[in-house]
């Protein structure tokens, strides 16, 4: 299930989604336009269902599966977001989800995962013992795997916040993301160019764990990052075709640090009145980091979560 998907692919999506999806809102702030010299419009997937835009893939997977396939349940393996947007998305359908978390995921995803009702698995914080522990599950449950960002029904999914975003706010010029394992960034990219091709499009990458940088830099996928960032949720390497994705629609990613992505986290709670997590502050860094690639267009501003531990600030 590691083919891109099409643009016609997210507009299923997003017939599939809508009777369980929230259609989330864009905020506006006229200090922080101020701020970046740009008209910035803030698509709040912090909003959504679970409490992040991962909701859209994970049930556009789970309604796309046959009921055979989907009486055996899904599983797969997650830090926090996805696992959680997938135990919600199953039990939509009334069916099992199986989560294979890793050592030392942040405490108040686990729980959230937890009270969706799925089934969680521990492991160790590596790749390749989550893709081991994913596949014992399976074999053990015959559960459909649903992975969290190369999987084609998700990358459709998580491109349908585009459709909502296009029509909400007409005329932009520029979308951004932030870009983790690259399910969101190549969604969006498809999504956005399927509707007008002339969108400059940017990603936002912490400096500790920028491999999809490097690698399109290098024009092949760097697997040597080992990530070391506060963003917790964009810590995985970018899958392979994600990067063809993030490659032929030319987008361009920006890195920012820890403390650019603090600052700009600390700046969304205060101005625009929104609480969102870490990894999705990157983007106001980006923009901020680099004004000038930004400074008088209308820029779609993708925020994707809001699920913080609030025992556990950053700051």
């Amino acid at each position: 299930m590691d083919a891109l998907p099409s643009f016609d692919d997210i507009r299923d999506a997003a017939a599939r989604i809508a009777p369980y999806a929230s259609v989330t809102p864009v905020l506006r702030s006229a200090a922080l336009d101020a701020l970046s010299g740009a008209s910035l419009h803030f698509k709040c997937e912090n909003l959504q269902r679970g409490g992040a835009f991962k909701f859209r893939g994970a049930c556009n997977a789970v309604w796309s599966l046959d009921d055979e396939q989907a009486a055996r349940g899904v599983v797969t393996h997650s830090s926090g977001n996805h696992g959680n947007a997938l135990a919600l998305a199953a039990a939509t359908r009334g069916i099992a989800a199986h989560v294979v978390v890793p050592e030392g995921a942040v405490r108040a995803k686990l729980e959230a995962i937890e009270r969706a009702g799925a089934t969680l698995h521990r492991c160790a914080a590596t790749q390749a013992a989550r893709e081991a522990k994913c596949a014992e599950v399976q074999r053990a449950t015959g559960a459909e795997l649903v992975h969290p960002y190369a999987d084609t029904r998700v990358m459709a999914g998580q491109g349908t916040l585009v459709l909502e975003l296009l029509q909400q706010s007409p005329g932009l010029d520029v979308l951004i993301t932030p870009v983790g394992g690259g399910g969101l960034a190549s969604g969006v990219a498809i999504a956005a160019h399927g509707i007008d091709p002339a969108l400059a499009l940017f990603g936002a990458e912490p400096l500790g764990a920028d491999d999809a940088v490097q690698s399109l830099a290098h024009g092949t996928r760097v697997t040597t990052v080992v990530p070391d960032t506060v963003c917790d949720g964009l810590r995985a390497l970018v899958g392979e075709r994600n990067l063809e994705a993030l490659r032929t629609h030319r987008v361009e990613v920006i890195t920012v640090s820890d403390a650019e992505t603090v600052a700009a986290m600390q700046l969304l709670w205060s101005e625009l009145k929104q609480v969102v997590e870490v990894s999705s502050a990157t983007v106001l860094a980006a923009i901020l980091r680099q004004p000038q690639r930004f400074a008088g267009r209308r820029v779609g501003v993708v925020l994707t979560g809001g699920n913080v531990d609030l025992q556990a600030l950053p700051w």
